[in-house]
């Protein structure tokens, strides 16, 4: 009977992780598509351009960037591998364009999961979009000044370039909804039988000077994990989760979705952009350190402020 109801728990605790999460998805998913058809990606790709030159890439890459923002980081591959059949590009060229779409992509959706989750939205774009320029400036003048990585890049994945129907599309939505269930379920036992074993525990000892050295408390630990390794929406989804139940303090929840903003998604995204060409010197090593960079500016910023200013600029 025990196992039943535990079975009851998760199934009833996935749905409604996942339930949250689908309430943001599938409006801001509508809009975007929408956005996409009557070309609002290129025409942000036009105002990019031009901005392109401050971290030493070709103005075309706007189009590149503004797709991964507006869409995902597989829209903005497929748009690169257009551009690849015409022009050629260095390995520090595509390095510096993929740490920024590592940095900023997916945002209605990504930055509407962290608002969920009590985060300001102006701050998490500010974050994720200014950070992507900063790094990918301080990459290109590393690259530049030391001349590292001049040599053409090479696409190792091709994608399939395709313009899906409009049920296509709402199948593969589908598609991709019920995976989302599947995976928040996954996580949802895991952390459940994680606790029950005292893993988790443990964990939180293992990591707590490090979180500590961030400015986290240790309850932060496996959510941060979770969002760092799999991916923005599910981190994101349980800490929504989380903050509802009051686990987590206003200054652990911002912390850690300032850092799962900055760097999520740490195996899948970043084995994406190794396969168009870049090194992996600038998109795993370079934007963990840059991360930890930011937050420890981040600490110093909200220990200085008081209670009351921070929660009136930065958190819900």
């Amino acid at each position: 009977m025990t196992i039943v109801k535990e079975i009851k728990e998760t199934l009833k605790d996935a749905g409604s992780t996942t339930l949250t999460l689908l309430k943001i998805l599938i409006p801001v998913s509508i809009i975007v598509k929408i956005l996409s058809e009557f070309g609002a990606i290129e025409i942000i790709g036009n105002y990019l351009s031009h901005a392109m030159g401050v971290v030493g890439l070709p103005g075309e890459f706007g189009l590149v960037w503004a797709t991964a923002m507006l869409t995902n980081i597989y829209g903005a591959i497929v748009v690169l591998f257009t551009l690849s059949l015409q022009s050629t590009y260095t390995v520090a060229q595509v390095t510096v364009l993929g740490g920024m779409l590592l940095f900023a992509h997916a945002l209605p959706i990504e930055a509407r999961i962290a608002q969920k989750a009590g985060v300001k939205l102006w701050f998490t774009l500010s974050l994720r979009i200014l950070g992507a320029v900063a790094f990918g400036f301080v990459l290109n003048i590393i690259f530049t000044s030391f001349n590292l990585f001049q040599d053409r890049s090479y696409m190792i994945w091709q994608p399939d370039i395709a313009d899906p129907t409009i049920f296509q599309w709402i199948l593969d939505q589908i598609k991709y909804y019920l995976i989302i269930f599947l995976i928040i379920l996954g996580l949802v036992t895991l952390m459940k039988i994680l606790q029950k074993t005292g893993v988790i525990n443990r964990l939180n000892n293992l990591l707590k000077p490090g979180l500590e050295f961030l400015g986290m408390s240790k309850n932060a630990a496996p959510i941060t994990i979770i969002g760092m390794t799999l991916g923005l929406a599910y981190g994101g989804g349980l800490i929504i989760r989380e903050v509802k139940s009051k686990a987590l303090s206003k200054k652990d929840t911002f912390l850690s979705l300032s850092l799962m903003g900055l760097s999520h998604s740490l195996i899948e995204d970043t084995l994406l952009i190794l396969s168009i060409g870049a090194t992996l010197f600038g998109i795993l090593l370079g934007r963990i350190l840059f991360t930890i960079l930011v937050i420890v500016i981040l600490i110093r910023i909200i220990n200085h402020l008081s209670k009351k200013t921070f929660e009136k600029y930065f958190v819900n």
